[in-house]
Order: structure tokens, then C-alpha cells, then sequence
């Protein structure tokens, strides 16, 4: 697949770059321009994302650092076995276990919440940063939500990190689970308290929690665009009228001289 020219790779980041040292010269720079189309492309065109990663992962299958984004990749895509498969192989040449969460959730993804859950309660949970931590626990909750155990997502998610008013990079999502649990739960003026403080921690709007929080205000969203096209539709068929009419009365004026003329 075509890399454009501007991709040297060496916008990886640098203990990537420290990996793909063991690679020959030539070769470390081709999987690592294939690595920075996978970081680029994921979120906008994951297919192309994961395309990317294969050719990484066909050249370089043995760096730990390519079946993490070979993981990533079909993660994004939904492949879950796949994704899994690729995240075990990397947590086995590092011996880390900062994948732990998203491993658990490639078992939602396919299916096995139970696997899920019981991953939760690992110890390789205690030895997760307090980021990988709080994204456990959104696994666990969504595990829960997954069996029908509404109430257990709940009590899941409620956590010092979630009364904190302090905003780290997780907060908005930690939030925004509860409140969406607690909607479904039926319990509408805490979810509304909770969308609203995933709103204030939401500086990037990466959830949609403004929307979630407009539409239980009851506000509907009109799009202006359509309204203007409605609205030139409606001049275009006046105009259409107006000129029917004339042309009308054009034929009405052409009769009365025709028989002014006959006269």
C-alpha cells in the first residue's frame, strides 16, 4: 500500500523506535512508516488502519510493539478473536499487563462477559496504573450491562475516581458510563446531574454527553441547512407560480387582440 512521501516514520514514538532497532535499517523504517499510518488512520478509516497494520505485522511479526498495533487495529474493526490473539502474543514478549482491560474487553466483544468479569477480578488488575484501573473497571460495568446486572453496573462504576472533582483523562468517560447506567435504570434526574458533569470534565467533546443532556431537556436540534433548502424550494415554487401566471395572462392579453382583430 502507498505511504505518502511525507511519512518517515520517525514520528513514532521513541521507545517504538527503540524496538525496531533490533530490525535491519531498511526494514525498521518500512514497518515504522507502516506503524505511523496505523496511528494516523484509526479513528477516521480503521479498515485502512488495520490494512496497514498487517503489512507491519508481515514484516515484522516478532516486535512486540507491531502486534500491539496489529491488536489495535482489528480492535478497531471489531475483529475481537483477532485483536485478542494479537494483544496475548504482545503481552507475552513484555510480560506487561497494560492491555489487560482492552484484552477483557475483546471477551465482551465476543461474547464472553463472565470472561470478562473474571479477568476483573485478577491480579494483574492490581497492577495497572490508575488509568488502566478505571478503564477495568468501564469493562467490568459493561460486562455487567452486558449479563442484564443494571443495578451491579452501577454500583461497579461508583468509585473515588468517580466522586473526584479533580478532571484527569478518564473522567469524562467514568462519568459519562454512569450517567448512561443510570438512564437505563430509569433513574433520569441522576442521570441528567451526571450527563452535565461529564459535560463540564468533557473539554474535547469525545462523548456526545451535551446531546444526551439536551434531549432529556427536552431541546430538539434543527438543522438549519434543511430549513434553508425548504425554504429555497418554497421560493422556487412561488417563483414557478408567479411566472405560470404571467404567461397566463400573456395568453389571456394575445385572445382579446386576436378577436379585437376579427372584429
Amino acid at each position: 500500500m502507498p505511504i505518502p512521501e511525507d511519512v518517515t516514520g520517525e514520528e513514532i514514538d521513541a521507545s517504538v523506535r527503540q524496538e525496531l532497532m533490533s530490525l535491519p535499517k531498511t526494514l525498521a523504517e518500512d514497518v515504522a512508516k507502516n506503524l505511523v499510518m496505523v496511528a494516523k488512520l484509526i479513528d477516521d478509516d480503521p479498515e485502512q488502519a488495520y490494512a496497514y497494520s498487517r503489512i507491519a505485522l508481515r514484516l515484522a511479526s516478532r516486535v512486540a510493539a507491531v502486534r500491539e498495533a496489529a491488536g489495535f487495529a482489528a480492535y478497531a474493526t471489531q475483529k475481537y478473536a483477532e485483536a485478542l490473539a494479537e494483544f496475548r502474543a504482545a503481552r507475552r514478549m513484555t510480560g506487561g499487563v497494560d492491555l489487560w482491560p482492552v484484552m477483557a474487553d475483546c471477551e465482551r466483544g465476543l461474547g464472553r462477559p463472565e470472561r470478562a468479569m473474571a479477568m476483573a477480578g485478577e491480579p494483574e488488575v492490581q497492577k495497572l496504573d490508575k488509568a488502566g484501573q478505571v478503564e477495568m473497571r468501564l469493562v467490568a460495568a459493561g460486562a455487567r450491562r452486558d449479563m442484564g446486572q443494571l443495578d451491579a453496573a452501577i454500583v461497579t462504576l461508583q468509585s473515588p475516581e468517580l466522586a473526584s472533582n479533580s478532571v484527569q483523562p478518564w473522567t469524562a468517560r467514568l462519568r459519562y458510563a454512569y450517567a448512561d447506567a443510570l438512564l437505563s435504570a430509569g433513574r433520569e434526574d441522576e442521570a441528567r446531574e451526571w450527563f452535565a458533569k461529564t459535560v463540564e470534565a468533557d473539554k474535547d467533546g469525545a462523548t456526545d454527553a451535551s446531546d444526551r443532556l439536551a434531549e432529556l431537556d427536552g431541546v430538539e436540534f434543527v438543522d438549519a441547512l434543511v430549513d434553508d433548502d425548504e425554504d429555497d424550494d418554497l421560493d422556487s415554487s412561488s417563483s414557478g407560480d408567479d411566472v405560470i401566471g404571467d404567461a397566463d395572462e400573456d395568453a389571456d392579453d394575445y385572445e382579446d387582440g386576436e378577436r379585437d382583430a376579427r372584429d
